[in-house]
């Protein structure tokens, strides 16, 4: 057998299944990885190695019990949880010195660590990211950055990008992230891995709100049926969530197994942000994979930017009000980054009516994006305007008003889909001459994640990334 991280997570869970590999082994093997390469990637910012290994055992017995019968989905897995979310007595930081040395309370339990936990997976640890989720990239004060295996002098984007850079270092078979602006989809692009961003509603925030509607946790993998696969335990609604999906009709690993069918595809590679310029690499990316879903019998259509300048303006005031939830003790705001402590002011000074105007906004925007959506089984744009940048090059502690435009500027397509509340999954389909991974983007309509997923199998059949292996692995 292969050394176990060559193994996708399908994999390992079937080897566990079987008795090829014990969970206790596979616990320990990833362990070691992560002792020998995550200074270099800055992927966890806690290893939870007693507990994984606890989880192990406890995943080993009950394999023991019960055999091959009925036996939890991904029974003795490895995967991390990105620190945003509280795992009950584990180190919980956000990404935010301010709460460097918190610990999750026994009641900190949300709805998709409890997912995680139900499907029988080991706790590897808590993966970086930048504080509170807001930028781009993941830099912070409580860990080294998070850097993408292909280049470690080049950032895994943000804000999922400690769980992007465990993925594709070999550090975790998968790791779940969460997504407000692109925040699965730009460290997929960065780290040549799949991202999936789901429908607003689909998977449940519970017990956790998110008025806004930007902010949802979808799967990152290397492969699209382990993207489906860890989907399928994510995905489901709590009663009483503001925005519900009806359920599927089927598993989503399903839709992996069937042929798309001829369908239409609208694309645009043009930004609504202004001064946004797409990079060449990244363009040569987009007509190859246009060229490559003709080839598959899809009629590519060429298709308007549907955002008009100004449009997702409102964006802005809601992010801010979402980035001045956390509650900081006022005595050491001063602690904050600096783009975070810009964010809060803005948030702060953005009262209730102001707020709701901006939310009205948005949603105006949202529906011009999904309507100029309708007409297609899909869409395709870049991921990122640039290639993976160097590690610092967006940030501006100095300036954070400017980091902000950088991050927008390198950002343009990711932040629409959220917006409109669309599923959207990014994939590691071009690749430039010094073998960094370019992403290109497939959205549709509101519910539409098993079509997309089928043709992002196809495109994977087409043109197969899995063998490609980053500098650090």
């Amino acid at each position: 057998m292969a050394d176990p991280h060559e193994l996708t997570m399908l994999e390992q869970a079937a080897a566990i299944r079987n008795g090829a590999l014990s969970p206790v082994e596979l616990a320990e093997h990833y362990l070691r990885r992560i002792e020998r390469l995550d200074d270099t990637v800055g992927a966890y910012v806690t290893v939870t190695a007693d507990r994984a290994l606890d989880d192990a055992r406890r995943a080993a017995d009950l394999l023991a019990r019960r055999g091959g019968g009925d036996l939890p989905p991904l029974l003795g897995v490895p995967l991390p949880v990105k620190d945003l979310d509280p795992v009950p007595g584990v180190r919980w930081t956000a990404g935010s010195a301010v709460f460097a040395d918190r610990t999750a309370p026994p009641e900190a339990v949300t709805h998709l660590v409890a997912l995680l936990e139900r499907a029988g997976t080991v706790l590897l640890g808590k993966t970086s990211t930048p504080e509170f989720g807001l930028p781009a990239y993941t830099e912070s004060r409580v860990g080294p950055p998070a850097r993408t295996p292909y280049d470690p002098a080049l950032g895994a984007g943000g804000s999922s990008g400690g769980a992007a850079a465990a993925v594709a270092a070999g550090l975790a078979p998968a790791a779940p992230g969460s997504d407000g602006g692109g925040s699965i989809r730009i460290p997929a692009s960065c780290c040549g891995l799949v991202g999936l961003k789901p429908s607003r509603g689909r998977v449940s925030p519970a017990p956790l709100g998110d008025v806004s509607g930007l902010v949802t946790a979808g799967p990152l993998a290397r492969t699209v049926r382990d993207t489906a696969a860890l989907f399928d335990v994510m995905a489901g609604p709590v009663p009483g969530d503001p925005s519900p999906v009806a359920p599927p009709a089927g598993p989503f690993l399903d839709w992996c197994e069937r042929p798309p069918g001829r369908l239409r595809i609208g694309r645009w590679a043009r930004p609504d942000v202004p001064g946004a310029e797409v990079a060449p690499e990244v363009l040569d990316a987009y007509e190859k994979t246009s060229a490559l879903l003709a080839e598959l019998g899809h009629e590519v259509v060429e298709a308007e930017q549907p955002l008009r300048p100004g449009d997702r303006d409102a964006f802005t005031p809601v992010w801010a009000v979402l980035s001045a939830l956390p509650p900081v003790p006022p005595e050491r705001e001063a602690e904050l980054m600096p783009l975070t402590r810009y964010l809060r002011d803005q948030g702060r000074a953005t009262d209730g009516v102001d707020y709701a105007l901006a939310l009205a906004a948005m949603q105006a925007a949202g529906r011009r994006f999904a309507a100029a959506v309708a007409p297609f089984d899909a869409v395709l744009t870049p991921t990122l305007a640039q290639l993976p940048q160097p590690v610092g090059a967006l940030r501006d502690d100095a300036d954070p008003a400017a980091d902000f435009r950088a991050q927008l500027a390198f950002t343009p397509f990711t932040a629409p889909w959220n917006i409109a509340g669309l599923p959207a999954v990014s994939l590691p389909l071009g690749w430039t001459g010094a073998g960094l991974p370019v992403g290109m983007m497939l959205g549709g309509p509101h519910g539409s994640e098993g079509p997309l997923l089928s043709l992002a199998a196809q495109l994977e059949a087409a043109a197969p990334w899995r063998d490609r292996r980053p500098r650090v692995y």
